[in-house]
């Protein structure tokens, strides 16, 4: 059988993004497995003027390292010359990348004009800020695609409790290795300004209402009481107004114990943040999977996740990091009360991390996700 063509629809590097990253690293497992992925980029994702912090994708500049970003999400125009050209280019399959119901009528398109098959590479079902007409655009996309590949058990389920015969395969979200050696922490600490040895916790990513900062900040003021030396990093871009948080925070009489880093995290900049982190937070309302976590257990480093979604599936509590209670101040508060009392095993839990993730490689998920794309292209 001739190698596999398949067309992938999603960001790709320079936009930025979990997402992005994610597919450029799949493209490239799935390339070492000798199929032939022809990447369909994003120029842009969403309209600046959505967006109160400024966390906005930019459009790709014309010396891009993806050099068939043609699709601008919210231009249907785009879409019509992005159809024209998968028309040409004849792939036996497109992977479409899927985290909001915004995506779905653009799948229809793509589903409906190119007559070539669909497989929706579910990052999200359910889109984390849920609008009034998703419901609709989960059935737009049950017509657009195929077959699912998941991340999660999450996702699967929520993907069955709609289409309840779609043919889905689920997989898992790889790990996020560093780019370079890792510093060692008193250094990493140093670079950053950071009282050597005093508990480090980070907060990483996109600032969104349901990534729960404000939470963890409010939890902030009992945990100091237990361990007052302790410091709180978030480094993101904000989808909100910062000065909302610096708001809260002077409010809340946090100023000394937490600072913020809003805007793009260069690769250098994060690779000083998680070597010098010693927990990272990831105080969810809701989710699905996170790649945060994977790339904090990339740098060895422990979590402390809300009970919501995938997350608590990829952490073993005690052992690679602590699940909270519940997705609350309280919850968190008793979840980095555990954190502090369990400093002293922190190597251990390091080792403990590297053991757990051996088999979360992008190798192991291109194997498994590559037969399945085949029998898909394979399918009338």
């Amino acid at each position: 059988m001739k190698a596999l063509r398949i067309a992938f629809i999603t960001p790709f590097s320079p936009l930025k993004g979990g997402i992005a990253r994610f597919s450029g690293l799949l493209r490239e497992a799935l390339c070492r497995m000798g199929y032939t992925v022809f990447p369909v980029g994003y120029r842009a994702l969403y309209p600046a003027f959505l967006f109160k912090g400024g966390a906005a994708q930019a459009p790709v500049p014309d010396d891009s390292c993806c050099s068939d970003a043609r699709l601008t999400l919210y231009n249907p125009f785009t879409w019509l010359a992005t159809i024209i050209h998968l028309r040409r280019l004849k792939p036996d399959l497109l992977l479409v990348a899927y985290w909001t119901g915004f995506l779905a009528p653009l799948c229809y398109f793509l589903r409906r004009f190119t007559g070539i098959r669909v497989v929706v590479l579910l990052h999200n079902f359910t889109s984390h800020e849920s609008f009034i007409f998703e419901p609709f655009m989960q059935r737009v996309l049950a017509a657009s695609a195929d077959a699912f590949l998941t991340l999660s058990s999450a996702v699967s389920r929520e993907l069955r409790a709609v289409l309840p015969n779609a043919r889905v395969l689920e997989l898992f979200h790889p790990l996020y290795l560093p780019q370079t050696a890792i510093p060692p922490r008193a250094e990493a600490q140093r670079a950053l300004n950071l009282e050597s040895g005093a508990p480090l916790l980070l907060f990483f990513g996109y600032v969104r209402h349901y990534k729960g900062l404000d939470l963890l900040l409010r939890a902030m003021p009992e945990i100091l009481q237990k361990e007052p030396s302790l410091k709180l990093i978030v480094a993101g871009e904000f989808f909100e107004d910062p000065d909302c948080y610096r708001s809260l925070i002077r409010d809340l009489g946090i100023s000394a114990s937490v600072d913020l880093y809003p805007g793009y995290v260069s690769p250098e900049r994060s690779e000083l943040l998680f070597a010098a982190a010693e927990c990272v937070v990831l105080p969810y309302r809701s989710a699905t999977q996170s790649g945060v976590v994977l790339q904090a257990y990339g740098y060895g480093v422990p979590v402390i996740v809300t009970p919501e979604g995938a997350l608590p599936e990829v952490v073993l509590h005690g052992v690679t990091g602590w699940i909270a209670r519940e997705s609350s101040a309280a919850g968190l508060v008793e979840a980095v009360a555990e954190f502090i009392e369990s400093r002293g095993e922190l190597p251990k839990m390091r080792a403990a991390v590297e053991e757990y993730c051996r088999e979360f490689s992008w190798e192991s998920f291109a194997a498994e996700a590559g037969p399945f794309l085949e029998s898909e292209a394979l399918r009338k």
